[in-house]
């Protein structure tokens, strides 16, 4: 079920440009992602990261360059997004096909050392809480002290005027800057459909997401930093944000603190 090199950079570049429509100042969310790294992983000489909903390795590649001494792990479950980065972005990651927080999911990543950081943009959102939950206890059981999770995602505050107003702040700056006159997501997948080097992947990725159906959900900033100090973690901040579009952080204690037991 492989591609070809020209068509996974086609689609990949597509990509590229289909998601400046969504995420807020996308660029520059990546570039704060990469520089709480940056400030977690001073003075080590191969820092382990990982990249979790890598889709086809767009975050994964920008923290490649900008730490090539790096070990990159990038997790997913989509089938065709992990094709098209393993193919196009074959130097910058080592590709992993899991489903974040299901039963087991951290055993497919192959990890022999604890992790310097784990990062995500615009991922973790299909995840209700339950399972939000627990992908956070995993992933502070990963970490060494002092290291970090870094989410960027669409995260609303609580109050729903607020929410709206973040909202409404974020897409007029998407207008500003060109955002709505790119290719959605709907036809990106759409095109993608009608591509016969992709069929294979695609009937997979059906029979995938007929198994692991998620829906976007509206978990507020405020409950992350709470679920994430449930889960283990010493201090939960946000360092960046427009409109909705949010950078938060959550990091280990230096004498790491056990993630309480899964509730029943």
């Amino acid at each position: 079920m492989g591609v070809s090199m020209g068509t996974a950079r086609a689609w990949v570049e597509r990509w590229e440009r289909q998601q400046e429509r969504y995420a807020v100042d996308r660029e520059e969310r990546f570039t704060v992602i990469a520089d709480v790294v940056e400030h977690t992983v001073v003075g080590r000489a191969r820092p382990l990261l990982l990249d979790l909903g890598c889709g086809p390795g767009s975050l994964a590649a920008r923290l490649a360059a900008r730490f090539p001494h790096a070990e990159i792990v990038a997790a997913d479950m989509d089938p065709v997004l992990l094709e098209l980065g393993r193919t196009h972005h074959a130097n910058a990651a080592r590709f992993v096909d899991t489903v974040i927080g299901a039963d087991g999911w951290t055993d497919a990543l192959g990890l022999n050392r604890p992790l310097d950081a784990a990062v995500s943009t615009t991922a973790l959102h299909y995840l209700p809480e339950p399972a939000l939950l627990r992908t956070y206890r995993s992933l502070a059981s990963l970490l060494r002290p002092g290291g970090v999770l870094v989410n960027g995602d669409h995260l609303p505050p609580d109050a729903a005027p607020c929410s709206n107003l973040t909202a409404h702040v974020g897409r007029r700056r998407s207008e500003r800057t060109g955002g709505h006159t790119r290719e959605d997501w709907r036809s990106w997948w759409d095109a993608a459909a009608r591509d016969p080097e992709l069929a294979d992947l695609l009937d997979e990725r059906r029979r995938r997401h007929a198994l692991h159906h998620g829906g976007a959900e509206q978990v507020t900033v405020r409950r992350h930093a709470a679920l994430l100090r449930r889960a283990g973690f010493a201090h939960v901040a946000p360092v960046w944000q427009f409109g909705d579009s949010t950078v938060l952080v959550a990091i280990m204690g230096e004498t790491r603190r056990l993630p309480a037991p899964a509730e029943t």
